[in-house]
């Protein structure tokens, strides 16, 4: 096989990105060795695609001569993207599938419980293989006994709901032999997203420097269970305006139009309805702009660990103990009989309800006070 098939930078069907003609000799001043060549299958959610970056620095780490490649779903590029760990990002679709089971690989980490993810990761060629796979009969199984824990966690909900102390972060870092120590989310946000957010705060007046919170208002259609009371957020808008003197921008998706809408028209102080058209890099770059970020478990709350923002964060149905804030902001959790559940609708919302809008003002204040934000 030719020395330049083994190269990083090697495109193949193009030329690579120094333009020089590897075909001529072996003497390029650019050749350098893929060594391990590790893929991860990691298809989907996006907050749980972003929460598993902190293996990349760590895998460079243990393979200093290597090329990462990640595969994911196409929803899930934007966070995935100008990732500096990231040597080829793919889109999982039919031909990429075909693909990568041509390709060999040293090591493989699949940490999708997904079928579809599974099935390629039993189908993919590779020395050593992390995580989960597709058996035969058609069922998840783990691939190495450091994964049998996580593995676990899936089918019992007594070890999720109740017995489970660690953090997602810790469960993965365990599952691929990693051990317990892990670091911050990676992620890159090119500069003219941040300019993006910058021109949208001077385009609503707020002042440079002026204490800036963003209610994050919705939950995804998955889980409604997540999504705090419309009339909370007014409360919680109104005493942040009030009290604090704080700029409140209302965000969301299209799913929060209606919802934000009613929550402006409702709060006795005005807020800033950011509009619920930005793209995910642009939503970044809004949550960029904001001191700190109210929002209930849901792909904000991964946005804004992410960009290291300050958080207060709420949990009913969901399991509290498995989110890392870093340091940087305080969680609320229902403590009702029937939660967590992972229910995705509910008659009764009691774990939301039983989140109070006082509760939320003082964790903020807190927030804000500790990271010296605030005085008391």
């Amino acid at each position: 096989m030719p020395k330049e098939f083994d190269c990083r930078f090697f495109a193949s069907e193009k030329p690579c990105r120094f333009k020089l003609d590897c075909s001529v000799d072996d003497t390029c001043p650019q050749y350098q060795s893929m060594g391990k060549r590790i893929l991860i299958i990691k298809l989907a959610a996006i907050g749980d695609v972003l929460r598993t970056t902190p293996i990349l620095p760590v895998l460079k780490e243990k393979y200093p001569h290597s090329q990462i490649t990640w595969i994911t779903d196409s929803s899930s590029l934007s966070v995935l993207e100008e990732n500096p760990f990231i040597d080829r990002l793919l889109t999982a679709n039919y031909e990429n599938a075909l693909r990568l089971q041509v390709e060999k690989f040293d090591v493989l980490i699949c940490l999708d419980k997904d079928t579809v993810a599974a099935s390629l990761a039993s189908l993919v060629k590779a020395e050593q293989k992390l995580g989960f796979a597709l058996s035969e009969k058609g069922h998840l199984y783990p691939l190495n006994k450091e994964a049998d824990y996580l593995f676990r966690l899936g089918v019992s909900d007594e070890l999720k709901f109740w017995q489970n102390k660690k953090t997602y972060q810790q469960l993965i870092f365990e599952a691929l032999g990693l051990g317990e120590k892990y670091g911050e989310y990676v992620i890159n946000l090119p500069r003219k997203y941040t300019s993006y957010g910058e021109q949208l705060v001077k385009q609503w007046g707020i002042s440079n420097g002026r204490l800036t919170i963003g209610l994050n208002t919705g939950a995804g259609k998955r889980f409604a269970t997540k999504r705090w009371e419309i009339g909370g957020f007014v409360e919680l808008a109104d005493r942040l305006s009030n009290d604090l003197k704080a700029h409140v921008v209302l965000l969301g998706g299209p799913e929060e139009i209606e919802r934000n809408k009613e929550i402006a028209s409702r709060t006795k102080f005005p807020v800033i309805d950011s509009g619920c058209h930005h793209s995910l890099k642009e939503f970044m770059g809004l949550i960029h702009q904001c001191h700190l970020i109210v929002t209930g478990d849901t792909l904000a709350l991964h946005l804004a660990i992410a960009l290291k923002k300050l958080v207060v964060t709420f949990f009913g149905s969901t399991c509290h103990q498995e989110i890392d804030l870093y340091g940087r902001g305080q969680k609320l959790i229902a403590g009702v009989d029937c939660a967590p559940c992972y229910k995705g609708s509910c008659d009764t919302m009691i774990c939301m309800k039983r989140i109070n809008a006082d509760g939320v003002f003082h964790a903020c204040k807190e927030v804000l006070h500790i990271n010296g934000l605030l005085k008391r």
